[in-house]
């Protein structure tokens, strides 16, 4: 086994915590300034780009190709060691190699998005075009500093909940872009709107002015040669190929079952009879609750556990919902089971009624009984995809070396990104084929392989195969 010059976070980092309360310190607090800058420039052109193309007389067609604009977060390791191996230099100050690289990308996504509101697709068509894939781009390569940031200023046993926090922070960012930009549109113009938008990367700017760059570990990259060249060569070296390719697996395969089975949701609920009101109230207000719940209580979590056994248990978690979905693609009206479901959640929400109505708040629960089963299938999927998410993050974070994090973490978040693109493109061709049952139960076989793989890479009670989980251990 190679012997680098970096302590990885432990799988195993929980057995030495002095409980979670310890954790609640600045290092969290930049967490959740890093992850709403990271999601804001991706929701942008995932929901107020789109609002906007549409509002604006776009078809459908021009839309859908501006989809590909997003390609620089699959590709964004092309770039990743030019970041690790310069250092931007202001005149008369020097703010190191990671803040320097986050100050430049937030000035530059915020200037793109403000951008955009003075452009009009109908008459500049390309011109949008272009400033899109400019916001992808410099969002992208935010993402890479940003994970490199994380990954180097938070200790071992902080890895779980600060990726957590992370992670809940970066799905908050989309309720801007996604709900209160859209909002303002029906009241302002689209340049205030945008320009509205891109001031919110001001936090993030401001919290690159005021914390320390992370203490750097080992020697950095001395040429571009040695920035494209040792990382991968550090991590092919670490455990050798089987070691390697034993890791990129499971980075691939270990949530390929859960983006298959929610790539096509809302289809399936208007499949199943549910209306678009009762998907936007019912599904998305309990995914949005429930995810964010799960991110919150899987870094808790993991900070008991460790990212080791946090892997095996939300993993097993994520295969039932994923099962959950099946069965309510085969779930009638009159189905026993889901007629004790409604009794339950009628009563329970009855005595909820009664007691915030000694407070003065009158609330009178109103649902039929097919809309509490997708509450409760929808609300347990993406509980656990919060749990697994925090776990998984976590993980990446354990693989990289210290000395080249942007290029390394780039290159296994862009693997573990290849999976949802696959499910998009094969997902409606599958479906088409067997239907929604069949499908759900194969989504929830495709999870077993990543499962298994966890016996290698990370043992209940052994020591992994992955070398730096190993080292710390």
């Amino acid at each position: 086994m190679s012997k680098t010059p970096h302590e990885a976070p432990a799988l195993t980092a929980h057995e030495d915590h002095p409980g979670w309360r310890a954790y609640l310190n600045t290092h969290m607090l930049i967490c959740v300034f890093l992850g709403f800058t990271s999601g804001l420039p991706l929701f942008t052109l995932v929901y107020l780009v789109q609002a906007w193309l549409r509002s604006e007389g776009v078809n459908l067609k021009e839309i859908g190709l501006f989809a590909l604009i997003q390609f620089p977060y699959t590709w964004k390791f092309l770039w990743a060691p030019l970041m690790d191996r310069y250092v931007p230099r202001l005149p008369g100050w020097r703010p190191g190699r990671r803040r320097g690289w986050l100050l430049l990308t937030q000035l530059l996504v915020a200037g793109a998005i403000a951008a955009l509101g003075f452009v009009s697709p109908r008459d500049s068509i390309w011109t949008v075009a272009a400033l899109t894939t400019l916001v992808a781009f410099f969002g992208a390569s935010a993402d890479i500093v940003i994970d490199a940031y994380r990954r180097e200023l938070l200790r071992d046993t902080e890895q779980g909940l600060g990726n957590a926090i992370h992670v809940n922070a970066y799905k908050l960012a989309a309720l801007i872009p996604g709900s209160l930009a859209l909002i303002l549109s029906d009241h302002l113009p689209w340049d205030v709107v945008f320009a509205l938008t891109g001031a919110f990367m001001l936090p993030g700017i401001l919290m690159t002015l005021v914390v320390r760059e992370p203490e750097v570990v080992g020697v950095p990259p001395r040429n571009l040669r040695d920035a494209i060249v040792l990382p991968f060569r550090e991590f092919i070296q670490r455990d050798g190929w089987a070691g390697a390719l034993l890791v990129i697996a499971f980075i691939f395969l270990f949530k390929i079952g859960d983006t298959m089975a929610t790539t096509l949701s809302t289809s399936f609920f208007l499949d199943i009879g549910f209306s678009r009101t009762e998907i936007g109230i019912v599904a998305k207000t309990t995914a949005l609750v429930a995810s964010v719940a799960g991110g919150i209580i899987g870094g808790i979590w993991l900070v008991k556990i460790g990212i080791g056994r946090g892997l095996w248990i939300f993993g097993a978690l994520q295969m039932v919902s994923t099962l959950g979905f099946a069965w309510l693609a085969q779930l009638g009206p009159g189905s026993p089971v889901l007629a004790m479901l409604y009794d339950f959640t009628v009563s329970t929400s009855h005595a909820i009624a009664s007691v915030l109505s000694v407070f003065g708040m009158a609330v009178t629960p109103q649902f039929s009984p097919m809309t509490v089963a997708l509450a409760l299938v929808y609300g347990f999927e993406t509980f656990t995809t919060g749990l697994t998410m925090a776990a998984f993050v976590a993980y990446i974070a354990s693989t990289t070396d210290p000395r080249y994090t942007a290029t390394q973490f780039a290159l296994f978040t862009s693997l573990a990104s290849v999976p949802r693109t696959l499910a998009s493109a094969a997902s409606g061709f599958i479906v088409a084929k067997i239907g929604w049952f069949d499908y759900f139960i194969v989504c929830t076989a495709l999870a077993i392989p990543g499962m298994l793989l966890l016996f290698k890479i990370a043992p209940w009670n052994g020591t992994a195969r992955n070398g730096e989980a190993s080292r710390a251990q």
